[in-house]
């Protein structure tokens, strides 16, 4: 319950301080220049607030699943955070005048637009299907509290994946470094859900 509570304070302070410079983010390193509709930049903020919002939906439905406080606190991080950086990342094609839907498959900035088929609504890596999201909110108590752990590590594999690509590909500073910040607390968090599936007899799907 200690090591939820770190991680949790650490996304609330990356999260003050990426909130400050949200609205300065176009011309962050950038030269002044806007990125394309097609940049890396574009592509990570449609990509990652369309990722990001079904993590929001499944740390919702599992706070209604379970009264076990470590797992409602952790869901209630996630969703709290996620739901602030989607909002950055909406904000940020706000800012650069730039569509918030494409016509290109997802990751085609990372020149992978064929890596999830979106058949079942998982339209990237690492996306629960419409099956999973039913299915765990239909489940309850240790049952769902193992299935939402497991979702999410797959979740948040996926969005360590996409993350670390803009880490490689993106060029305006600010979004880099929320990017790298995505990197390192997603990594955190599945070595906890890790070690809290190991409490309840299960482990990760993969």
């Amino acid at each position: 319950m200690r090591q939820v509570g770190l991680i949790a304070g650490a996304a609330a302070t990356a999260l003050v301080a990426a909130g400050a410079i949200t609205y300065a983010v176009a011309g962050d390193d950038g030269g002044g220049r806007t990125p394309s509709a097609e940049s890396a930049d574009a592509g990570f903020a449609r990509d990652m607030a369309v990722h990001h919002q079904q993590a929001v939906e499944m740390s919702y439905i599992v706070r209604d699943r379970t009264e076990d406080e470590e797992v409602r606190r952790l869901a209630y991080d996630i969703a709290q955070t996620q739901a602030n950086q989607r909002g950055m990342m909406i904000g940020w094609l706000d800012l650069w005048g730039l569509p918030k839907v494409s016509s290109q498959p997802p990751m085609t900035w990372m020149d992978m637009g064929d890596m999830a088929s979106g058949k079942d609504g998982a339209l990237m890596p690492g996306m629960a299907t419409n099956t999973e999201l039913k299915k765990l909110g239909v489940l309850s108590g240790k049952q769902a509290e193992i299935f939402y752990l497991q979702l999410m590590t797959d979740h948040h594999q996926g969005g360590v994946h996409m993350a670390q690509g803009c880490v490689d590909k993106c060029t305006v500073g600010v979004e880099k470094r929320l990017a790298q910040g995505m990197v390192d607390a997603q990594r955190s968090e599945i070595d906890l859900m890790a070690d809290m599936l190991k409490e309840r007899g299960a482990a990760p799907r993969s």
